[in-house]
């Protein structure tokens, strides 16, 4: 391979190389922030949850049905008779046999006590006593038989064969009034939703100003350590040039070491840069939800005058604090504070609903314990009035008052925390853009003061002294030119945010 193929491959390469890495603006990076974000996925899943609180909420108002059934195996069924009532039927044939023999040998000895028979019929009855006996036998034995079997038949129409017993019911439940609980739980989830959503914007809004934090501490970065090169490079000339003077004898040895020992400082400075400058972009990397070796560029990393920005500079004041998340959130807990208060009230009001269901069994009462599945439906009207609780509802409701007003309470003070925090960023802003014109005006007299000091110094009539001291102070005046340019942009970042802008 010879040379001009090697130039061309290593050529392709580096293009390649440019190629991949992704050029950022701010607003790429806040829409990667606001789309990777752990936690705002968290204040949005939680949005989403109070949402279907909310929904589950409004189904108070209709009516519900609920459906349950049941299986008992019970070690004893239930019994309407008692053991002698039990042993009573069971022997109801051979008591009427006992009651009616004796009610015959009454009669019969009141005939004979009343001499009614004379002796020719009561031979004749003697004569026919034997097959008396045999008839009256037989006749009892079928009597006896026919009435025990009569009430054992009785006594089993009795049992209620409930050692195994089957229940289902089915009940609807319709509110009517409950002192108003309904409305304001209603009106609490609305208001518990409306939280999660300003919630979610209150992130929205810390993660958009950690980002342009995070994106100007780059373009910072990378600027003091195109600054550091710059003067890394300067300081090398420098001394080259003190090197070739010693030589010459023009100048001393000390003179090379002081300038050596600002070299040295100079490298030093540009490895700190280096390396906050890549902690910087893992940190924007994360934040944006790339991986941290991502080889990102910044849009404004070449630019050499950053100015202002966008934000504006005039506003109302009561507008800006009505805009900001914490006074919504602030307003709305006043809100639900007030509608608790409702909620403890009904609890002492009078509550209503409408009830109806269908009520089915096995065995079943209303056929004489039938052992099959048979059901009653019902319709009523529920009315809950509490009477004596000691005051607990009283207590309930003045200490939910009680709450709304330290709510409103810390509302207020927060308003006044917010109009502070207004007028501070804003003045922190103009005097960012005040330092911004003076370090703008230090450049030049850095600039000027440094091409004097190298010119006097070829010339012979300045020393290394003067010259390394105006090269650091042409350093500094660099430096904190780029610090002025990102304090404004921080300074803007802070005052959107505290307008409630983004």
């Amino acid at each position: 391979m010879n040379k001009n193929k090697i130039i061309a491959l290593c050529l392709t390469l580096l293009g390649c190389a440019v190629a991949s890495a992704e050029t950022l603006t701010l607003d790429s990076c806040r829409a990667m922030a606001l789309r990777n974000n752990k936690q705002l996925s968290i204040s949005r899943a939680q949005q989403e949850v109070a949402r279907n609180v909310r929904k589950s909420v409004r189904t108070k108002y209709l009516p519900h049905v609920d459906l349950s059934g049941a299986y008992l195996l019970m070690s004893r069924e239930i019994s309407l008779l008692n053991d002698g009532q039990k042993t009573a039927l069971s022997n109801i044939g051979t008591n009427a046999v006992g009651a009616i023999n004796g009610v015959a040998q009454a009669g019969v000895q009141k005939i004979f006590d009343a001499g009614v028979l004379t002796p020719e019929l009561l031979q004749k009855l003697q004569q026919m006593t034997p097959l008396l006996q045999q008839v009256k036998a037989a006749g009892q034995q079928q009597l006896e038989a026919y009435g025990n079997a009569l009430g054992e038949n009785i006594r089993d129409a009795f049992r209620t064969d409930t050692r195994n017993m089957f229940v289902g019911s089915v009940m609807l439940t319709q509110p009517i009034y409950m002192g108003g609980a309904i409305i304001a739980g209603n009106k609490m989830a609305e208001i518990s939703e409306r939280i999660a959503a300003e919630k979610t914007d209150l992130s929205e809004q810390n993660v958009l100003y950690d980002i342009d934090q995070a994106y100007w501490l780059v373009v910072s970065l990378n600027h003091k350590q195109k600054l550091a090169d710059s003067y890394l490079s300067l300081v090398s000339k420098f001394d080259e040039d003190v090197q070739k003077m010693i030589k010459e004898g023009v100048a001393t040895r000390a003179d090379g070491l002081k300038v050596s020992v600002r070299v040295n400082e100079a490298e030093m400075s540009k490895t700190q840069a280096e390396s906050g400058l890549s902690l910087a972009r893992m940190l924007l990397c994360q934040l944006c939800g790339l991986p941290l070796d991502s080889d990102v560029t910044l849009a404004d990393e070449g630019s050499e005058n950053l100015g202002n920005g966008s934000v504006t500079r005039q506003y109302d004041i009561d507008e800006a604090i009505a805009n900001r998340p914490e006074t919504r959130l602030l307003s709305d807990a006043v809100e639900i504070t007030k509608q608790q208060t409702k909620i403890a009230r009904a609890a002492y009001l009078p509550q209503i609903a409408l009830t109806g269901g269908y009520l089915i069994s096995n065995p079943n009462v209303y056929n004489g314990y039938e052992r099959k599945f048979g059901g009653v439906w019902n319709v009523g009207v529920m009315l809950r009035m509490p009477v004596l609780d000691w005051g607990d509802a009283m207590y309930k409701v003045r200490a939910s008052k009680l709450s709304s007003n330290i709510a409103a309470m810390t509302l207020d003070e927060t308003k006044e925390k917010l109009e502070l925090q207004i007028s501070q960023s804003d003045m922190k802003l103009r005097v960012a853009e005040k330092k911004l014109v003076a370090a703008q005006k230090h450049i030049q007299q850095a600039d000027e003061n440094l091409r004097c000091a190298t010119v006097g110094f070829k010339e012979g009539v300045m020393s290394t002294t003067e010259v390394m001291a105006a090269q650091t102070a042409w350093f500094q005046a660099q430096s904190q030119k780029i610090d002025a340019q990102i304090d404004v942009k921080l300074s803007e970042a802070g005052l959107r945010k505290a307008l409630g802008q983004r």
